[in-house]
């Protein structure tokens, strides 16, 4: 099989080609990437040794597309990936890149009569339907309450069924549009794909930032004995996000790659879950427990805008349907990303210790 992968350079691109072409070592894959994100340069040697093509492009530019090689299947791991991106400033590089540039995506995947396996996010969620849901204050975490108003909101995450209306942020709007187009390309074109909704996503190699990549972040801190925020929600650090271990996304995408029945069609939510979430505060107290450093961390009441209180993915349907599930707990997720930071110190520190 002939595999393209944009934002191949990418935390999730990169992991998915090591992951894929250490699996299927006969495969072709080749990573697609523009190297704007800050580190992303880092992943070159690692694809080079294991034999992944690599093409500086990018996805706004139909041309640099039709130069890669012919592929059976493109996994879409490319996008801005900041939910910050547009708010306070022109948003039109987020919907040039996100939207624009993932039409050039399925135009690419036509010419080839190539598959899609098409990363989307929780993030198309209306951020109302979410912040309005009943919540509780327990002693070091918010969680959504047993009963709720809005179907597609339980105690145990954010559903399908949940309402589309309504607004996300330019980042959401963009993905959520992305789909609509596979959708219409999947009518008139008969294209093959699976679309997935990923919550955080976490684990070694992703550049952690504070508006992307939050628990990296925290973990470099810790490592450097850096300061920290408790931003927006009373700065008391209780918001709470399900958190994916990046080798559970690859074993996902992998099923997408060789099931694609399975997968046509649909569209699923996958994150860590309510039994592989933390809150802020109890990311600290993992840290602390890790590295033994506690850093000094400032509250900052005024939430920023688009922020959530709680996202908790309902990883109902995806189950029941495939039975894939996540398997890492967010106590290996921060191990993992640790010893990765512990083994790259030095190249790392320019990165991540900001």
């Amino acid at each position: 099989m002939d595999i393209l992968v944009t934002g191949g350079a990418g935390f999730i691109g990169s992991s998915i080609c090591l992951q894929l072409k250490e699996k299927y070592p006969h495969y072709k894959i080749t990573a697609f990437d523009n190297l704007r994100r800050r580190g992303s340069e880092l992943n070159l040697p690692a694809l080079q040794d294991r034999e992944v093509n690599f093409i500086h492009g990018d996805i706004r530019n139909p041309e640099d597309l039709e130069a890669a090689p012919a592929f059976d299947l493109m996994v879409e791991a490319s996008a801005e990936p900041s939910v910050m991106a547009g708010l306070g400033n022109n948003p039109s590089y987020v919907i040039n890149n996100n939207l624009n540039g993932s039409i050039n995506c399925f135009n690419a995947c036509l010419r080839h009569q190539a598959r899609l396996v098409f990363l989307s996010t929780s993030r198309v969620y209306p951020i109302s339907r979410i912040e309005n849901a009943a919540f509780i204050e327990e002693d070091t975490r918010f969680a959504f309450a047993a009963e709720q108003q809005e179907a597609g909101i339980s105690k145990t995450g954010i559903s399908e069924s949940l309402s589309l209306d309504g607004a996300r942020s330019f980042y959401g709007a963009t993905k959520l549009a992305s789909e609509l187009f596979i959708q219409e390309y999947a009518a008139f074109f008969n294209m093959k794909h699976a679309i997935t909704r990923f919550g955080v996503v976490a684990g070694p190699g992703q550049m952690g930032k504070t508006d992307q990549g939050v628990v990296t972040l925290w973990a470099a801190r810790h490592f450097w004995k850096q300061p920290l925020s408790y931003i927006g929600y009373g700065g008391r650090g209780k918001q709470v996000r399900d958190i994916l271990h990046i080798d559970d996304l690859v074993r996902l995408i992998d099923r997408q790659v060789h099931q694609p029945d399975i997968f046509h069609g649909k569209v699923y939510n996958a994150g860590g879950g309510l039994a592989f979430s933390a809150s802020l505060a109890e990311m600290t107290a993992l840290c602390e427990e890790i590295t033994g450093n506690k850093v000094p961390i400032y509250p900052e009441s005024k939430t920023r805008p688009a922020d959530l209180r709680i996202y908790l993915t309902d990883n109902s349907r995806i189950t029941a349907d495939t039975g894939w599930r996540p398997e890492k707990s967010v106590n290996e997720v921060m191990a993992d990303i640790f010893d990765w930071i512990s083994s790259n110190e030095l190249k790392l520190k320019k990165i991540l210790n900001g």
